[in-house]
């Protein structure tokens, strides 16, 4: 593509607030999910989840550069979309962390291409990526899919829950991030793909599949359709499957997801099952990489600019000292 055929095709739509809820064009396959809507996040990420809760920068996320990102700090500061149709494409630009405003501004971009495919494009990385704080706000680069699902009940609480359970992530190191850099995730075919039974438990480019007869869905249990596999016995009906289950009888009530080494488990089970990102790192000091550099090498008149007004964040997720939660996370409102 280049900067003239997308702008025939679509404009640049500014991000006004913290959060920006955005419907796609098109289907967009991640993890084997189509989604339709996204939220763009000014702390440099998209969170890919349907319901909006307290966590957003630590499940469900494609993270070019998540950092504590003040687009306030000066008018130049933007961030943009695109949506041709074929690519959705975000974009921040000369965005600064507070407290390092004096070493520039960070200006990157990713991609979410019809395809699957993934690409962050950075272009001015001021600042080494490794030395910024979390201190404030988690700072990753990468990708990450969950689950949620209803805890069982116990007596210290009336009513299940609603736990949310990341099943895989994808992480960048970060030191690779310099500019003019580029990196692109490729995905594999998953066992959501196949719509029969036969193909379900034949096909070779996947592995680890069962084949539920209710829902008429092809899984390997570890994907956001999790609590529809646990309520309708998917895993019983499927015999001799492969893939470690999730028992939710009256022994294992006390523990449930908690149990460390499970999720643990789990986690290791979908790196061998779940067909999910092929990544291929490239690291490129050139402007001509192959990701869509040429949308940030664009003409200043097709890019309003947009004043942010200070205001608190509404989405950083950071324990006591600067840690992130564990993965198992309870949702809960914003």
């Amino acid at each position: 593509y280049t900067e003239k055929q997308l702008h025939q095709t679509a404009c640049w739509e500014n991000v006004n607030h913290r959060q920006a809820r955005v419907a796609l064009s098109f289907d967009f396959p991640f993890y084997g999910h189509y989604l339709r809507q996204i939220t763009i996040a000014t702390g440099g990420f998209i969170f890919t989840g349907d319901i909006t809760h307290r966590m957003l920068t630590t499940t469900q996320y494609i993270a070019p550069l998540m950092a504590n990102f003040d687009p306030s700090y000066s008018k130049e500061s933007t961030v943009q979309y695109l949506d041709n149709g074929e690519v959705f494409v975000v974009q921040w630009e000369h965005v600064r962390i507070p407290g390092k405003e004096s070493v520039g501004g960070f200006t990157f971009q990713v991609a979410l291409y019809k395809t699957g495919t993934i690409t962050f494009s950075y272009r001015d990385i001021p600042l080494s990526v490794d030395v910024i704080s979390s201190a404030e706000h988690p700072v990753k680069a990468g990708l990450s899919d969950a689950f949620m699902v209803m805890s069982p009940s116990s007596q210290s609480a009336d009513l299940p829950r609603q736990m949310i359970y990341e099943y895989h992530r994808v992480e960048i190191d970060v030191t690779k991030i310099t500019n003019y850099s580029a990196v692109e995730f490729t995905p594999l075919p998953t066992c959501l793909l196949h719509d029969s039974c036969e193909l379900c438990l034949s096909a070779s480019q996947t592995s680890g599949c069962s084949w539920c007869h209710v829902l008429q869905r092809c899984s390997d249990g570890m994907d956001r359709h999790r609590q529809e596999w646990l309520d309708y016995a998917c895993a019983e009906e499927s015999q001799g499957a492969t893939f470690p289950d999730v028992k939710t009888d009256s022994s294992t009530k006390s523990v449930g997801f908690a149990n460390t080494g499970l999720i643990a488990g789990l986690a290791s089970a979908l790196v061998l099952l779940l067909a999910l990102i092929l990544v291929s790192l490239y690291i490129s000091y050139h402007p001509s990489a192959v990701s869509p550099l040429y949308l940030i090498q664009r003409r200043k008149s097709y890019w309003p600019s947009l004043k942010f007004q200070k205001q608190e964040s509404g989405y950083t997720e950071v324990e006591g000292g600067g840690h992130e939660k564990d993965s198992i996370v309870e949702a809960g409102p914003c």
